[in-house]
């Protein structure tokens, strides 16, 4: 994958250490979300949800929600329940994306995914568990937050995972298999619910905990929206471009589905191009910001720059 450098899209300040930073905020959401989930009786379904859960990843989407909830003067801690919910939710999309029934995939961050550990029974059920406790540990483990502001965060997380939004991207992602006529505004309707939402909750929830105006709450969400679908964008060319061992997953997977995909758009090049604009466009947002916005700048580039 071409570096975001290398396209001529700026860097953050040479000072901020980005590798340095990912590593420690994903030590700390390891830890809270091994204590966040223990193994009780029926020990199978709380196996079955740690086995997903805690399989490893970028862990980039609570990391996007510590870092805007600091941005926006709020602290870690307030914003960590939330993070943990959000990988949750994430998790469950992962575990319920892999079905049989869906996109059907044998492997996920390096391993078995988790029907073929578990079964298909189990394993929807794990997803259902691990959702419907994302909403439960913002409720009950939020501190130091006004309630109406945790109330808000609970709406914004339902809508993006809902009707609204994951679930109508993946469905018209699955009614659109096969297809050749699928056009860019489908494709991007796809991703900007299927991916997209999710993220843009990620950055917007750990503004909300921190009492974030709705002016910035706006630019926030623009710059949101952007690295989602550029984020969208470089998964589709690393399907094509890298191996399953750096994926972690099956690669090649669009082209045996019959997926349109933005390279099967545009070429491998002219999508690299789309999401450096992207991210140019999603950090412009951010200029009000000044050096708070350093870290979000830094992953917003990161997307852009990922081998996986």
């Amino acid at each position: 994958m071409v570096l975001a450098t290398e396209m001529g899209s700026s860097q953050p300040e040479s000072s901020f250490d980005l590798s340095t930073y990912l590593v420690k905020r994903k030590e700390a959401i390891e830890v809270a979300l091994d204590s966040a989930l223990p193994v009780i009786y029926p020990e199978t379904i709380y196996e079955a949800m740690r086995y997903s859960l805690l399989a490893g990843g970028k862990r980039l989407r609570p990391i996007l929600c510590l870092a805007s909830c600091e941005l926006a003067g709020g602290t870690i801690s307030m914003a960590m329940p939330t993070a943990c919910a959000l990988e949750m939710i994430h998790t469950m999309s992962l575990i319920h994306d892999d079905l049989p029934a869906m996109d059907n995939d044998d492997y996920r961050r390096g391993q078995l995914t988790n029907h073929k550990v578990y079964g298909e029974n189990i394993a929807v059920l794990a997803g259902d568990g691990l959702l419907s406790y994302a909403f439960e540990f913002v409720a009950t483990k939020t501190e130091n937050v006004p309630p109406q502001q945790v109330l808000q965060v609970i709406a914004h997380l339902a809508r993006a995972v809902g009707a609204a939004g994951l679930v109508s991207g993946q469905v018209v992602d699955m009614e659109s298999e096969g297809k050749t006529d699928v056009s860019l505004e489908t494709l991007n309707y796809i991703h900007a619910h299927k991916t997209g939402a999710l993220l843009e909750a990620s950055v917007v929830c750990g503004a909300i905990l921190a009492g974030a105006s709705a002016a910035d709450l706006q630019r926030l969400y623009r710059f949101a929206q952007n690295i989602g679908l550029a984020f969208q964008i470089v998964d589709d060319i690393l399907d094509i471009t890298a191996t399953q061992e750096e994926l972690g997953k099956t690669a090649g997977k669009d082209v045996q589905a019959g997926k349109v995909t933005y390279p099967s758009l545009w070429g491998i090049e002219e999508s690299r191009r789309q999401a450096l604009q992207l991210v140019d466009d999603a950090k412009a947002q951010l200029a009000v910001f000044g050096s708070k916005a350093i870290p979000l700048l830094a992953i917003a580039d990161f997307i852009t720059s990922r081998s996986n």
